[in-house]
Parts: structure tokens; C-alpha cells; sequence
């Protein structure tokens, strides 16, 4: 368990980071901040001119530790480009991971945001395909607390210790989400979409009816009281999705809004089990603090998934870390939080640093998770969830403003670090 002591040095920790960053801008509030980049860094003497390109391409190793999955290792890469000229084309960002594991799991997934030429189209994709392990906790925020990553360190979500609390389980999923919406005005689209989750193989290890007394677990229960078959279900539906853009980078903003609104209904005739529909509502808005360093503001993001009628089944339900880039829920492991109604926010405060000409940044964030648990009576905020960390960003191209990321995250009884690329919102 964390105890008080340790709690009250790292919020003394974000608090103390908080001050000196102000009076770091304070110091340096008339001063003008040429941003650099790391390619202007390591090559030195080259001219940034001539380092401007259409695409930007960006692979990392990706390699975690779980006593469930073994050793995970892999890459994960992100391409960043324009189809059109920068004056009226939006950057698009693509993001892929192949990764294997010592115990047999296998994961590739490629998650796409693309604006093609004029921003006359708008792509949203979502696609994988898993041989996968995986904990799970029960439905709703108040779900079994457990002491895991109390002790050590988690690392991309992938936790050393052991999962005290939680049902372990095993299965294939292929995930094909894609959305295309059209422009209608300047920053409004309106688009269709089609959506295919499909669990198959299904390994609940823990369950066992024929134990005295009976094994259950979350997901047998879930599964028999809705009438979800146990060992493969599928949900495939067709969405209409409502977008308004004036973020001025996709990939990395320093302003404007961000608003989704998306309506999935998934009838038996499209191959779903059960009928059903969900409504999926997404917000993010950036608020610059400093005319001279566009990277001194405040960002916001929140997002909610709610059932609106019928059943999905177990897997299928909204999870901490299921957003469209996986990037939710920063302090937590992947999949912690799960629930039919599914709300998520986050505040983070993102500043350049004065050193090599702002080739550092850091942010400082807070979140907060809420889920319901129907059958259990268990509602939307009567259990909150929040955490808080910090972050440091290497700019590694300023064209596109991709940067290098390492992030600490503090939960309740969990500490994460991440390591990837560009902003997590």
C-alpha cells in the first residue's frame, strides 16, 4: 500500500514543480523563445530549412514485464504528414505497435486521424488484432481495491507485481473501427461510420461451476445475467458522427476546440449477438497562457461512453485506457475502471522549458474516472477515481510538433510510467 507519508511527498513533489515553473516564466516573461528541435540539435550545423519535409516518421522500442504476459516486446511507431499545403490542409497522424510476448501474445494495432487535401475529409480508424492476456476488475469505479504497483513500478500500463484483486483472462479480439465524415463548413463535419469488435477464444481462468462452492467471476456473471455466450460474442454496428475541429494541430495543440459526438447502434442483422446502442460524447479544448511561447497553456479533455439501449457484451464496455488512442487514464493500469456508463477528465498543464532553447517541455496533469455498475445499483460519481503526475517532452520536430514523451502517473495504490510519442491529448 502507499502510505500517507509518500502521498504528501509527491503532491509536495507537483506543487513545488508547479512554482518553479512560474517563476521560471516569470523570469523569462519579455525574453522570446526560439523553439528548436532535436534534429537541429544532434545535427549540428545543418540548416533547419533544410529539414522541412511532408512526412515525419517515428519508431521506438516497445518492451514491458508482466508476470501474466512475460516479457512484451516490440515497436511502436507514429508517421505524421500533410496531404495538402500547410495553409489549408490539417497534419494527419497514424500511429502502429507490433509487439510479441514469452507467453504466446501477439498485438498490432494501427490507429489513424487523417485530414486529406483542403480538409475536405476527415478519417478516424481503430484497428487490431490481439492474442492477448489481460486482467479484469468488475464493473463500476468502487470495483475490488487491490495493492498492486504499491511496491514497484508499472512500465506502459504492464505491471511487475502481481494483480492482487483482479480475474484473469484470455483471448483473441479483432477491432475494426472506421469513421469517414465530410466537411460541411469550416471546422463541422458529418460522417458515417462501421464498427466490428470480436472476442473469440475466450479463457475466463478463474471461473469454474464446478467447484464447491462455484468460481464465478465478473465476466461469467455479466456475461449469463445479459445472455452473452462465454467463450465468443461479437458486436458490429454502423455509427453517425457529428465533429467540430479548430484545434490548430491534430498532432499537438496549442489551441482552439474539440468536439465528437458519435451514435453507434448494433442490430443482430449486422452480426451483432443483441441489439444495442451507445452514445460515445468527446471534448477537448486548449487555452494558451503566453502570446510569445504558444507551448505555455492549459489543456482539457473529457469524454463519456453511455449505454443507451439493449446489451453489449463484457469486453465490449468502455475501460480506462479503450479511447481510440489508448491514452486515458495516465496513473492506472489499462482496463482498471470498466462500466456500461463511462466518464473520463483530465487537465493538464503543459510549459516550455528554457534550456537549448525550449527544446524541453514538462506538463503537470490531474484526472479522474467514473463508472457504473448497473446490476450492482452502482451509478455514474458515486465512486471517483482520480490521479495526478508529471511529465517531460523532448521537441523532437518542431514542423510537426512531435514530441518525445515520459510520463509519471500516480494512482490510488498505482504508479505508472509511460514512454511514447506525441501528446496524449
Amino acid at each position: 500500500m502507499i502510505s500517507i507519508k509518500n502521498i504528501h511527498i509527491r503532491l509536495l513533489f507537483v506543487i513545488l514543480a508547479f512554482w518553479y515553473s512560474q517563476q521560471t516564466f516569470a523570469q523569462i516573461k519579455d525574453s522570446t523563445c526560439v523553439q528548436k528541435d532535436l534534429r537541429v540539435l544532434l545535427g549540428k550545423g545543418v540548416k533547419e530549412k533544410s529539414l522541412e519535409k511532408k512526412v515525419m516518421l517515428l519508431v521506438l522500442p516497445k518492451l514491458a514485464l508482466n508476470p501474466l504476459n512475460g516479457v512484451l516486446y516490440g515497436a511502436q511507431g507514429a508517421m505524421v504528414w500533410r496531404f495538402g499545403p500547410q495553409e489549408t490542409t490539417r497534419v494527419s497522424l497514424l500511429g502502429a505497435t507490433v509487439a510479441g510476448s514469452t507467453k504466446n501474445q501477439f498485438i498490432t494495432q494501427i490507429k489513424s486521424n487523417v485530414y486529406t487535401n483542403m480538409d475536405q475529409f476527415f478519417l478516424q480508424g481503430d484497428w487490431r488484432f490481439y492474442i492477448y492476456n489481460a486482467p479484469t476488475w468488475g464493473l463500476g469505479t468502487n470495483s475490488p481495491t487491490n495493492t498492486y504497483g504499491g511496491a514497484s513500478w508499472t512500465w506502459q500500463e504492464n505491471d511487475y507485481s502481481k494483480f492482487d484483486g483482479s480475474y484473469s483472462m484470455a483471448y483473441n479480439y479483432v477491432k475494426f473501427h472506421e469513421i469517414v465524415s465530410i466537411k460541411l463548413r469550416k471546422f463541422l463535419y458529418l460522417g458515417v461510420g462501421y464498427h466490428l469488435d470480436y472476442f473469440y477464444k475466450i479463457v475466463d481462468r478463474q471461473y469454474n461451476i464446478n467447484a464447491n462452492p462455484p468460481q464465478l467471476t465478473p465476466h461469467s456473471t455479466y456475461s449469463n445475467y445479459h445472455g452473452f455466450a462465454m467463450d465468443k460474442y461479437t458486436l458490429s454496428g454502423a455509427s453517425l458522427n457529428f465533429v467540430y475541429d479548430s484545434r490548430d494541430n491534430l498532432n499537438n495543440p496549442y489551441k482552439g476546440v474539440f468536439v465528437n459526438l458519435n451514435y453507434r447502434y448494433s442490430p443482430t442483422f449486422l452480426g451483432s449477438n443483441q441489439n444495442s446502442s451507445t452514445l460515445y460524447a468527446e471534448f477537448r479544448a486548449y487555452k494558451s497562457l503566453s502570446k510569445n511561447k504558444p507551448r505555455h497553456l492549459l489543456a482539457f479533455w473529457a469524454f463519456g461512453s453511455f449505454q443507451a439501449s439493449g446489451s453489449v457484451p463484457y469486453l465490449s464496455l468502455m475501460a480506462l485506457g479503450e479511447d481510440q488512442r489508448g491514452r486515458s487514464g495516465r496513473g492506472y493500469i489499462s482496463g482498471r475502471f470498466r462500466g456500461e456508463d463511462y466518464i473520463y477528465t483530465e487537465l493538464e498543464y503543459r510549459f516550455p522549458l528554457p534550456f537549448y532553447n525550449c527544446l524541453m517541455g514538462g506538463v503537470l496533469f490531474v484526472n479522474a474516472a467514473t463508472a457504473s455498475n448497473r446490476v450492482e445499483n452502482v451509478a455514474l460519481f458515486d465512486y471517483i477515481r482520480p490521479a495526478y503526475g508529471f511529465g517531460i517532452r523532448f521537441m523532437l520536430n518542431k514542423q510537426f510538433r512531435t514530441n518525445i514523451n515520459i510520463d509519471f502517473g500516480f494512482g490510488k495504490d498505482s504508479r505508472v510510467m509511460y514512454f511514447s510519442s506525441n501528446e496524449t491529448f
